[in-house]
């Protein structure tokens, strides 16, 4: 089940969501392709996001990280879109059962690239709890410089 609208990595596809997926996961149903811990309070709030948005489906929206090794989905990103003043916003998370395997990283890296590419797209940017430096070294590592903080967060832009 790929479609044209897919970004594929070395270990990852990061598929736009279906009204389906959203559904199950606003209302408690389990499906058998997720990850154990999927979904996390993070991913309730994006289903709730597009439930919200609906255009939030489309390719310059938000995804799901699936592992392509066992087809689960382990994690969510996605596009804030459309941009404003040339600049979107990305955001992200990946279950606990498959931190530490730089999926985060791989998944940026491709969301990042995939936005430059977007009609009026100038910069990709992100906000990071200062709480979370693994969060913050994701960042970094997608090629995105820190540019300011206040006492909670820090903000990161690819310009």
């Amino acid at each position: 089940m790929s479609s044209s609208s897919d970004l594929t990595t070395d270990r990852l596809v990061l598929r736009p969501w279906t009204s389906a997926e959203v559904t199950a996961v606003l209302s408690g149903d389990r499906r058998p392709h997720w990850a154990d811990d999927f979904p996390t309070e993070g991913d309730r709030v994006i289903a709730g996001f597009i439930a919200e948005n609906p255009s939030a489906l489309g390719a310059f929206g938000q995804r799901q990280i699936i592992e392509r090794s066992t087809g689960l989905v382990a994690g969510a990103i996605g596009l804030f879109w459309p941009p404003g003043d040339g600049r979107v916003e990305f955001g992200y998370g990946v279950v606990e059962s498959r931190r530490g395997r730089g999926y985060a990283t791989e998944a940026a890296r491709a969301i990042v690239a995939f936005a430059l590419t977007a009609p009026g797209v100038e910069a990709v940017v992100a906000t990071v709890e200062l709480a979370n430096p693994a969060s913050a070294r994701v960042l970094e590592n997608a090629g995105l410089r820190r540019v300011e903080a206040d006492a909670e967060t820090a903000r990161y832009t690819t310009v």
